[in-house]
């Protein structure tokens, strides 16, 4: 018995040191970026390079707050990024319910609809959505930014998964409960289903604090602009200022690696069981 658990534990080895290995290529373009955003700029640029820099040097900082109002954009970015998400967790979770848990004509067949939607490129409907937004009134402030990101279609499939997963039980006994179809929703499947639900504000969060395109589009007025938007200015024809722009994307860095942090327990486990059930 013994010299299976030493065979175990010596088979296992290899494997964790392949994962280390993958492990730090993955993490060493954020270190390099870390580690850029102190060094001065003829050091960055220079060849060949150092992953260290010779100096500690906070300048980049203070010409990255100095070139860009970077407090503006941040505020930006987190309206953005978490206005969109909260009312998505109430939209996709609604969908992703009816199309789980009731039988109504047509599910089927409106289901596949959602789910062909994800393979049209962003690029595609980007003219028409902003022709729509700017229709609207919606251009140039905030609910032109929120709004046309709240529903999507792989969060509505998602959450039609996690639905799926649960016993038919639950509810028969809380109708026999007294409760009526909101409260089930609300009080009993939504805290069954929280891994889904810390995946889907993890991952809608990132994917907006880090959306260039469409902030861009939407908006004219550089007080309205987004972080990633500053970001790209530190980017010229000619010219790239690379540390300030390191330095940015250390700060942009910081919140979503908060967010992670506290989030990560549940997001492993939403994304290992959300896409089991169909």
């Amino acid at each position: 018995m013994k010299s299976r658990n030493l065979k175990r534990k010596l088979f296992r080895i290899p494997i964790l040191l392949i994962f280390l290995i993958l492990a730090v290529i993955m993490l060493l373009p954020i270190i390099w970026m870390l580690l850029s955003s102190f060094k001065p700029d003829n050091e960055i640029i220079k060849f060949p390079p150092t992953l260290f820099p010779s100096s500690f040097t906070l300048k980049n900082f203070i010409k990255c707050t100095q070139r860009i109002d970077i407090w503006v954009y941040l505020k930006n970015s987190f309206v953005y990024s978490f206005g969109a998400t909260l009312p998505s967790l109430l939209v996709n979770t609604m969908a992703g319910y009816a199309f789980a848990r009731y039988e109504f004509k047509g599910k089927d067949i409106i289901f596949v609809i959602f789910l062909a939607t994800m393979m049209i490129p962003f690029q595609v409907i980007m003219i028409p959505s902003f022709l729509e937004v700017h229709a609207l009134g919606m251009y140039d402030n905030y609910a032109g930014l929120i709004i046309p990101k709240i529903a999507a279609a792989y969060w509505i499939f998602m959450m039609r998964s996690a639905f799926s997963g649960l016993p038919r039980e639950l509810e028969e006994a809380a109708r026999i409960d007294g409760l009526n179809e909101f409260g089930i929703y609300s009080r009993i499947m939504m805290p069954l289903i929280k891994p889904a639900l810390v995946t889907l504000i993890i991952l809608s969060v990132n994917g907006n604090w880090n959306d260039l395109l469409w902030p861009l589009i939407i908006t004219s007025d550089s007080k309205m602009r987004t972080l990633s938007n500053g970001l790209a200015l530190f980017v010229g024809a000619r010219t790239i200022e690379y540390g300030a722009a390191f330095a940015g994307a250390a700060i942009s860095l910081i919140p979503m690696l908060i967010l992670y942090i506290f989030g990560q327990k549940y997001f492993v486990e939403g994304q290992a069981t959300s896409g089991l059930k169909g």
